[in-house]
């Protein structure tokens, strides 16, 4: 018998569940930019980049708020009503009470940190799935709204005076402010991860190769560049864009890099055992709504100001955006499991999917179709590439 004969077969590269799903959202994301670049030109003008940031802005922020109710296992589906609610509150303090915009929306962020801190604490101390609750804080929260602006439509702005409300999603950073902004983002970038690398090698931890930290850093850098020199080619970055990373960046610092965030991913993954580890569960699930409960507001703002006026269907199936999001870029339903730059690149999806059919006038009824069967898409995906 050769020596041939007797070796063995060559063995097959297996992909985990990570590496599928970090080589899944981009080949999505690419084929849509492609098809919508495809039937209808203008999906790449800068004007419309712009404006998809805009929007990326709104469904991403509130992605990321939902990002940390999600971590220990639980949901929330009253966010879009709050938003909604929230935006509604500074509103009407703003036009018919004569209220600056500054102290109008703080009271209005205020009022949303002790909403979700509340239904926070009664789901954990009564241990009820935040399903239900949620559901009824989506009904509660709809009515109240409605009571709040009498179901009529209320102008973010006073006498038709631009304000800080209404300047959320309509003033743009001057091209020389957003390439600063830019190059201070990339040595961050760059000095962050160098210091990861020195920290892990400190204690002996696995570390990615110079290269692959190199490639990664140097893509990410790319593309922030790109970002601003394409909004620059229009009239700068929208402050909406700023505010999202600013977001996304506290977000990624707490649950990357601090206890708590720790304590988040240890309650998802086996909550017996973080409550016999010392967690306290109650508390850091309360901190979490809380937290969800001003970015819902963050977000309700922008929503409002991108509306021009606050109305009964701001904050109509937000929720729905968000969660789905969420599920594409890599967080598990069931908890322990995901990334604020997986929930970034989800609902970069959801965002250039509706911005997109609005470019090519989709009817409202073939949008709702698309929305549901990409979050059926994202759930089915969780759950096949759970069992990997």
């Amino acid at each position: 018998m050769t020596a041939a004969s007797t070796s063995p077969p060559p063995a097959r590269v297996a992909l985990s569940s990570e590496a599928i799903r970090q080589l899944t959202m981009p080949a999505m994301l690419a084929v849509i930019w492609i098809l919508f670049a495809l039937l209808a030109p203008q999906f790449l003008s800068p004007r419309n980049l712009s404006m998809l940031m805009i929007e990326l802005s709104v469904t991403a922020t509130l992605a990321v708020g939902v990002l940390l109710v999600l971590l220990p296992g639980h949901t929330d589906l009253s966010v879009g009503a709050g938003a909604g609610l929230l935006g509604g509150i500074a509103s009407v303090l703003i036009f018919k009470h004569g209220w600056p915009a500054p102290p109008a929306l703080a009271l209005s962020l205020v009022v949303g940190l002790a909403l979700y801190a509340g239904m926070g604490w009664f789901i954990v101390t009564n241990r009820i799935q935040a399903f239900i609750i949620t559901l009824g804080g989506m009904l509660a929260f709809k009515g109240a709204f409605w009571l709040v602006i009498q179901s009529t439509t209320i102008p973010v702005v006073r006498g038709g005076e631009q304000n800080l409300y209404s300047r959320l999603t309509t003033f743009y950073l001057p091209p020389t402010i957003g390439l600063i902004l830019a190059a201070a983002v990339i040595a961050v970038l760059v000095i962050s991860t160098i210091r990861g690398r020195r920290r892990r090698q400190s204690v002996n931890a696995r570390v990615p190769s110079f290269e692959v930290a190199y490639l990664k850093t140097f893509v990410a850098a790319q593309a922030i560049l790109l970002v601003v020199l394409v909004c620059n080619q229009y009239q700068g970055v929208p402050l909406a864009f700023v505010i999202l990373c600013t977001v996304a960046a506290a977000v990624h610092v707490l649950t990357q890099h601090t206890p708590f965030g720790r304590y988040l991913y240890a309650i998802g993954g086996n909550e017996e055992a973080a409550v016999v580890s010392g967690v306290p569960t109650a508390r850091v699930v309360i901190i979490a709504f809380t937290l969800l409960g001003g970015i819902v507001a963050i977000t309700g703002f922008m929503a409002t100001a991108y509306a021009g006026a606050s109305t009964t269907t701001v904050g109509d199936l937000m929720e729905l955006d968000a969660i789905a999001a969420c599920v594409i870029g890599g967080t598990s339903l069931k908890g322990g499991r995901g990334s604020v730059l997986g929930a970034l690149f989800g609902a970069l999806i959801m965002a250039s999917l509706l911005n997109g059919m609005t470019l090519m006038a989709v009817s409202p009824e073939l949008k709702f179709i698309v929305r549901g069967l990409v979050l059926a898409f994202a759930v089915w995906m969780d759950v096949r590439l759970g069992r990997r």
